[in-house]
């Protein structure tokens, strides 16, 4: 199925399992089946098939961006998030992620890049967060804020080349890695044509 929000200059399609996502007064929805995620352990072999989660992701136009939404989810397993997710290969993505990790909302992180990394960055209080993801080039940041005014940095990282980066397919993921499910909103969506002016001074 193919969505068009009015806040994004760009069509997202899904992908992966079905998610039943829907868009009603500026509301994104979307859940995650039983033991549904998108994850290459680095323990595991190269060769390993990914697992897979519920995505709904577009082509962002050529140039920096950034793209911005509050998450929320039901989060009532370990590792149950809503998610931010940018997409340039096969075995090339990353997440920005609202995750109960383990027993706690904590924004988290994961970069493949054949296999997947995983961290932590910091506890939030409730179960929502603003999340931010920003391309220039082929830089990709991550940003989170729990006001939607004051963004904390989580990251900054390379991923594909030029080419691959300047055409990334970016939007959202629910998962439910080990649990029965989870469902996701993601709403106050916004899309701005522009790298942030400092990564580090809360802008």
């Amino acid at each position: 199925m193919d969505l068009k929000l009015p806040e994004l200059p760009f069509p997202l399609r899904a992908y992966g399992p079905d998610a039943g996502w829907s868009y009603e007064d500026g509301v994104l929805t979307g859940w995650a089946g039983p033991r549904q995620d998108r994850f290459v352990p680095p323990t595991g072999d190269a060769l390993d098939p990914v697992s897979d989660a519920p995505r709904l992701l577009g082509a962002a136009p050529e140039g920096d961006f950034q793209l911005i939404a509050r998450v929320r989810a039901d989060l009532a397993a370990a590792f149950d998030a809503g998610v931010l997710y940018v997409h340039v290969g096969e075995r090339e993505w990353a997440k920005l992620c609202l995750e109960l990790s383990p027993d706690r909302p904590t924004v988290c992180t994961v970069v493949t890049r054949g296999h997947s990394d995983d961290a932590n960055s910091f506890v939030v209080e409730g179960d929502s967060v603003w999340l931010r993801v920003s391309r220039t080039g082929r830089a990709f940041a991550f940003h989170a804020s729990t006001d939607g005014e004051h963004w904390t940095f989580v990251r900054i990282f390379a991923l594909g080349d030029e080419e691959r980066a300047g055409a990334a397919l970016v939007g959202f993921m629910a998962q439910s890695p080990v649990g029965e499910g989870c469902v996701v909103t993601f709403d106050r969506i916004a899309y701005r044509p522009s790298w942030p002016d400092g990564l580090r001074d809360g802008s």
